[in-house]
This record gives structure tokens, sequence and C-alpha cells, in this order.
């Protein structure tokens, strides 16, 4: 059974009477420890997509399963639950505490997860150890370079080990040499570590570093193809 499945899903937004079709007809399903990107520029539909397949909004018709359940098997607690411990969630944004410990923000998660308090701060420090700030954890986030930062939190979104990653343009905000070594940390956690990830980008390069890209065009799917991961191409070149 695939992780997640996608059948003809439509979202539409009705404002003051007027209908906006944001996702037409997408139908696709994941494999767990795929590295699949959705692509497509401003307003296709790509975040409004990350948000239903994160439990995030509801859709308008068709169908979404995430590992065999939709939306409406849970109560609202169970929900809340799902998110919090299956899912890990990285945006453009970081949305850190700023005047916080790197150790403390990567700990937030855990206050709602069940977990004795007496395990945290390990859980916490191996996170942080997967995304090589071993040497930032007692540090301000407000202290932290913009790479640094969205570490941070995919630390936090790693934290709980959920089944899925879904990162909604990661490195918006990052320069270049910083992106890249954002991309590169979650390819690794793809690779060596089996974490299902989705990326949302309008970026080529970002792109590059999935195993899958799905291609968004005005809500619909315009192409979805498997591709050799920059990765995979780096090591034929050796």
């Amino acid at each position: 059974m695939a992780l997640i499945e996608v059948s003809h899903l439509e979202k539409t937004y009705n404002d003051d009477g007027v209908s906006t079709p944001a996702v037409r007809d997408i139908s696709f399903n994941v494999q767990k420890g795929e590295f699949v990107a959705i692509m497509g520029p401003s307003g296709s539909g790509k975040s409004t997509l990350l948000h239903i397949l994160g439990f995030l909004d509801r859709q308008s018709g068709g169908t979404y399963r995430f590992d065999g359940k939709t939306m409406d098997d849970y109560s609202p607690v169970e929900l809340a639950r799902v998110r919090n411990a299956k899912m890990g969630f990285v945006f453009q944004t970081f949305n850190l505490l700023s005047r916080t410990s790197v150790l403390n923000n990567v700990k937030l998660p855990l206050l709602y997860s069940g977990i004795k308090e007496s395990y945290w701060d390990e859980m916490a420090k191996k996170a942080i150890e997967d995304v090589g700030l071993s040497h930032r954890l007692d540090h301000e986030s407000a202290k932290l370079s913009g790479g640094e930062k969205q570490r941070v939190a995919m630390a936090r979104a790693l934290v709980l080990d959920p089944q899925i990653i879904f990162a909604d343009e990661p490195t918006g905000n990052l320069d270049s040499k910083s992106g890249q070594m954002v991309m590169e940390t979650i390819q690794r956690l793809n690779e060596e570590h089996g974490h299902t990830v989705i990326l949302i980008t309008h970026e080529t390069y970002t792109a590059e570093h999935a195993q899958r890209v799905i291609h968004i065009l005005d809500g619909r799917i315009d192409k979805d193809e498997k591709v050799i991961s920059r990765r995979q191409s780096e090591e034929f070149i050796k």
C-alpha cells in the first residue's frame, strides 16, 4: 500500500460567489521512502496541494488517503496527533522562537507528544545531529544564519521521526550556497535515514535533488517523471 494515495483530487475556493479552482482532477501515489518534488510556477496550485496532503486543508472533491486513512477517519484530536507525530513540516519561513536555544526550539513538538520529558533532550539532540548542527545546540536561533535556521526547522520536523517530511519552498529565503546545504541535508535524510519527502518548489536546481518530479500547471498534473537525482548523477560521473 502506498503511503500517499491521491485520486481525482479537486480544490475550489469560493469568495463572494466567485469560484476559483486551485487543484483540478489530480491523481498520483507516493511510496514509502520516495523523494518527490512537486514543481510549478506561482499560482499553479502546488502549495494548496501540499496543505491537503498535510491534513492542513480539506479537498473539495476526490479522495486523499495518508497511510490508508482519510481526514474523515480521524477526530480533530487524532488529526492533530497525526500531524504532530507522523508528518514533519518545513516551510519557507522558519517559524522559530528567536530568543530560544536551538535545543529548545527542536523540543517544541515533544510538548504535545505524550512522550516522557526525561527523553526529550536525547531525542532533540539526535535530530539536531542528523542535520549537522550539534555545535549550535545552545545558540539562540536569532543568532544563526538563514541556512542554519532552516536546518533547525528541519530538526524540529524530524524530532518525532515522522513518516513523511513536507517541505514547502524550503530554500525560498536563502542564498544559493545556504539553499544548496539545506537541499543536501534533505537528500541525505531521504537516502540515509529513509524519510519520505515531498518537496514543493519552483526552482529547477532544488527539484534536481528528488528522484521524481511532478510538474503542476494551472492546477493539473502536466508531467510526472522519474529523474536521476543530483547525488546519483555525481556518483555516476565519478
